[in-house]
């Protein structure tokens, strides 16, 4: 689930991480406890769940006559989520043709930065189906225009020029770098070698805007997202690495063989979307604007159908290797991308 914050000049939308978690569900009786939040989504995964032993149902079932004497049998059922519903706040969206200018910030590998840019390219590119382009399509619905993403100049920044710890302000200068205007977006990409503020206490990623132009007046859109391989892969990697919390069912294996690298992909097409349906913070979202539910953080922890908690429901898998996916891009790439909110069915939607 997002949290977010916004500043005066800058203003930054963050994603802790893409952990199984669902829409806040109401309870009727303290016998069923699940705990939703919107600053913490670990608060979500600690308790998404009960399990009840037969011997506990034995007993609830033998005090049921004197259970009815209080409460009606409804109570203790949780009732149906309220659904999902994004707003307009009536503010520019990313719209037409826009360049993604990457910045790569640390130890990445040539195949790393192959998988990366096949993905960006896959998006505005056919595919056999289900096409991570399909994926992509959900976007123009929110404005009934294309986007069409292309792959902008790339600069690598392996030397760590700011050094091996940023901050916030750190990552704003270093997308200021990539000659950022309108029709663009700044997206700087982390090595596993680098640590960010916030990064996996608190977000696996987040996207922005920041002052551009001589005097300032237009503003540019940007990402960041970190490779969280060796510092927090059950927080910002899964399914391709067992939570911190929750159930532990084994791991996924990654599509392209690469636990960091699979794992920012979903959290880059997170931002991706949420980017262009809500780039200036006076987009497209749900609930307050200081901790929004976007296009995907909305359906957070959804990539297939019949998914729950622990569960990111029914996927394909690659006879050869065994690795899980529901999109297929340039190349024969195969990816996992996220449940994303479809503003015509009201619906979190899945490629398979």
């Amino acid at each position: 689930m997002a949290s977010s914050a916004i500043h005066k000049q800058t203003s930054s939308f963050s994603i802790l991480t893409l952990l199984p978690s669902h829409p806040p569900y109401k309870i009727t009786n303290p016998l069923l406890l699940i705990s939703h939040s919107h600053s913490n989504p670990f608060q979500n995964f600690k308790t998404l769940y009960l399990t009840m032993s037969p011997l506990l149902l034995l007993s609830l079932l033998t005090l049921l006559p004197t259970l009815t004497l209080s409460t009606t049998p409804r109570s203790l059922y949780l009732v149906t989520p309220e659904p999902i519903s994004l707003s307009y706040h009536h503010g520019p969206l990313l719209t037409g043709k826009l360049a993604i200018n990457i910045l790569w910030y640390g130890r990445f590998t040539p195949s790393q930065r192959s998988i990366v840019s096949d993905f960006l390219l896959s998006l505005s590119s056919p595919a056999s189906s289900p096409a991570a382009s399909t994926w992509w399509h959900t976007t123009s619905l929110y404005h009934n225009s294309t986007t069409q993403l292309t792959l902008g100049r790339q600069v690598i920044d392996s030397a760590l020029s700011l050094g091996r710890s940023l901050t916030s302000d750190d990552l704003t200068k270093l997308s200021s770098r990539l000659s950022p205007h309108r029709n663009t977006i700044a997206v700087v990409l982390t090595g596993e070698d680098v640590l960010v503020e916030g990064f996996c206490m608190s977000r696996c990623g987040h996207h922005g805007s920041a002052p551009a132009g001589r005097h300032g007046r237009s503003h540019f859109a940007y990402i960041w997202v970190g490779n969280s391989v060796t510092q927090c892969p059950g927080e910002c990697a899964w399914p391709f690495h067992q939570p911190i919390y929750g159930p532990q069912t084994p791991p996924l294996v990654a599509p392209n063989g690469d636990v960091g690298v699979d794992g920012m992909i979903i959290n880059l097409a997170t931002l991706l979307a949420a980017t262009v349906t809500n780039p200036f913070g006076d987009g497209y979202f749900q609930g307050p604007a200081n901790a929004p539910l976007e296009a995907v953080t909305a359906c957070t922890g959804i990539f297939g159908t019949g998914s729950y908690p622990g569960y990111p429901g029914q996927l394909l898998v690659d006879s050869t290797t065994g690795a899980s996916f529901n999109a297929k891009g340039l190349g024969g790439r195969k990816y996992l991308l996220p449940a994303m909110w479809d503003p015509k069915t009201n619906q979190c939607t899945t490629l398979v």
